[in-house]
């Protein structure tokens, strides 16, 4: 039974009303047009989420985020410790959109495209469905007494959840750890990775308990987003709604009689297919996952009673009560721009950004040494070079001046994948090409035959008089 229009807002909607126990939901599936095109997305989105750790994309996994080994991969491209500014800035871009995304369309990412709603709704929930049967039925068995069928039933039920769940788990940490040290930990003895199989359980029991047990306590509880949505929807946001003033006051039909109500019969079958157990007739409520269910069920009534669809649709406050259409807000545009100016910001930086990254001192405690023989001058030098690409690299440090030359003292013959290399070395100049006490001197990074970064230092030498 859904709340009372009055007391909605002062507790949880899957509480009792005397709040001291939990109300268990037994959503009622209706296979609608959005129905449909959601399934498709959350299909799309279940293959791209099992198949990404699997895809190699210029010899790495498509997506890894290896907290551990400080090794980020996206779509390919490979960031280390180095790029974290980087990914403050993508993650500063990613809230900026949540953000405008919210303010004009509401929390639809929950209920169309959120992992968590996705493996509840087209995985777990229709495996429920297959062994238990539809909402009456699940109820009906819940409620029982505990016979054999029921204990089959259940046992099935969440053994299949447990399997689903260490399956996903091992998922999970392929994006962790890697798909090659995954199927290391999977093929090789348990002795050998007491860690690893440690991480899978945990990982298993928590998604294990997350779709059996929590479910949408998830999304209405544990969430911070619906709390973020309160703040940030206004009367322009298009959001599920319910059109009030179309279909008020709820009356049931009776056939043969004049309708001298509004549309709504009061059936509760957008109450019945609500996977957080609210009704939307009460108004924008945080539980709301934007799932649109509701809308498929009572365009499903309407059609049947000959009334025009989308009684419950994407609508804003503003398109119920004054029937104005959506328009762009100050706000919006606040929001879209600075939105825009972090993705330039951003693209240009990776664009930008090199395979190498070099960090060059003067060595400390010197100053210049005179060649009189040669009637040359040296700066001493140390160096840092950091190899951000998926493979070892052969490098030369190549000045722009061409009449500088380069003495190391110190220097490896290559770069690790993922690793660094320190240099020590003078670069020498003739003492009639010094003008000035302090000059700049430029170098480029030259590795596989390609120049892969641009860096200059300060170079210190009695000018020539």
């Amino acid at each position: 039974m859904s709340q009372s229009p009055k007391h909605f807002r002062d507790q949880i909607s899957t509480l009792t009303d005397d709040g001291k126990s939990r109300k268990w939901i037994y959503p009622r599936i209706v296979k609608g047009t959005l129905y449909k095109y959601r399934s498709v997305l959350s299909y799309f989105f279940l293959t791209l989420l099992f198949a990404a750790p699997f895809i190699k994309l210029n010899g790495e996994q498509l997506v890894l985020l290896n907290v551990l080994e400080r090794k980020f991969v996206f779509l390919g491209i490979v960031f280390w410790p180095q790029d974290f500014y980087l990914f403050v800035l993508a993650l500063l871009t990613f809230i900026v959109f949540v953000v405008l995304f919210t303010v004009v369309f509401g929390r639809v990412f929950c209920g169309w495209a959120c992992p968590q709603t996705i493996f509840l709704e087209m995985v777990f929930r229709k495996i429920e469905i297959w062994i238990e049967g539809d909402h009456l039925k699940r109820k009906k068995l819940d409620d029982g007494p505990m016979t054999g069928q029921k204990i089959f039933k259940k046992t099935l039920k969440h053994g299949i959840y447990l399997c689903l769940s260490f399956f996903i788990a091992n998922i999970f940490l392929g994006y962790i750890i890697g798909t090659e040290a995954l199927r290391k930990i999977i093929t090789e003895p348990v002795s050998m990775h007491l860690s690893g199989f440690l991480s899978i359980s945990v990982f298993t029991f928590v998604f294990y308990l997350v779709f059996s047990k929590m479910r949408e306590l998830v999304c209405t509880v544990v969430c911070p987003y619906g709390r973020l949505q309160g703040v940030l929807l206004d009367n322009q946001s298009i959001i599920v709604a319910y059109d009030y003033e179309r279909g008020e006051p709820r009356a049931k039909r009776v056939k043969g009689q004049e309708n001298l109500a509004g549309d709504c019969i009061d059936c509760k079958l957008c109450v019945d297919v609500c996977p957080t157990g609210i009704d939307i007739r009460n108004g924008t409520q945080m539980e709301c996952v934007n799932c649109t269910a509701c809308i498929d069920a009572c365009d499903m009534v309407m059609e049947k009673i000959d009334r025009p669809t989308r009684l419950i649709g994407f609508k804003s406050e503003d398109e119920i009560k004054t029937k104005q259409p959506f328009h762009i807000n100050k706000r919006i545009y606040g929001y879209a721009v600075v939105l825009v100016m972090l993705i330039s910001v951003l693209s240009y930086l990776l664009i930008t950004r090199s395979d190498v990254k070099t960090t060059i001192l003067r060595a400390s405690g010197t100053l210049y040494q005179l060649r009189d023989k040669d009637e040359t001058v040296s700066n001493l030098y140390n160096a840092e070079l950091i190899n951000k690409t998926n493979r070892n690299i052969k490098f030369e440090i190549v000045p722009n001046n061409p009449k500088a030359k380069i003495q190391y003292i110190q220097k490896p013959d290559s770069i690790v994948y993922g690793g660094a290399a320190k240099l020590t070395f003078f670069v020498i100049l003739p003492q009639n090409e010094i003008n000035t006490y302090k000059s700049e001197v430029g170098f480029k990074l030259v590795a596989d035959g390609k120049v892969v970064d641009h860096f200059e230092t300060t170079f210190i030498a009695p000018p020539n008089n």
